[in-house]
């Protein structure tokens, strides 16, 4: 049993515990996942995810990192997470990742509209935004569900294995007044 922060009807967002450090491990070193994150081609080792972890408990100021849960099961399905948040100009930026035998099922879209609700009702941010490289249609198609709109592209700006360089794509999201 865990502090459950926000419960939707497939997916819970929760807090991270230590035990969910071994299956971070797991799926950052997953190529199909590590694909379209932040430095595909980087290795983890365990202690780095524990560093991680430690890392997330003294920057709640600027970090907040939550476990999704599915909720029949109670089972880590994946991660999301506000980053940089920034209090005085209201925003941060949203990322996210499920297990790869995790895809497909809605969960990565209804996990977005939980963190886009903390972020508005807990946070009182007025805007969330997010990079997501241009090959992964998944994940922008799981943006645009949750109403942000595509405001920016930085051209060939990331190498991807197996795309080449492909643009970063900026998405934003408003808090609805």
């Amino acid at each position: 049993m865990r502090p459950v922060v926000i419960k939707g009807k497939l997916v819970s967002l929760a807090v991270p515990t230590k035990d969910d450090v071994r299956k971070a491990w797991l799926w950052y070193n997953d190529r199909s996942v590590r694909l379209f994150l932040t430095a595909p081609e980087e290795i983890f080792f365990i202690e780095d995810e524990l560093e991680w972890y430690e890392r997330l408990r003294r920057e709640k100021d600027r970090e907040r990192v939550f476990s999704i849960l599915e909720n029949s099961t109670s089972s880590l399905v994946g991660f999301i997470g506000l980053h940089r948040i920034d209090h005085r100009d209201g925003h941060a930026e949203l990322g996210y990742f499920l297990g790869r035998e995790h895809w497909g099922k809605g969960y990565g879209s209804e996990a977005v509209k939980l963190a886009l609700i903390y972020a508005f009702e807990w946070l009182n941010l007025r805007k969330v935004y997010a990079r997501v490289y241009e090959p992964n249609v998944a994940s922008i198609r799981v943006l645009e569900k949750n109403g942000f709109e595509l405001t920016g592209r930085m051209r060939k700006h990331h190498y991807v294995p197996g795309y080449g360089f492909v643009d970063e794509v900026i998405f934003e999201r408003f808090r609805e007044e």
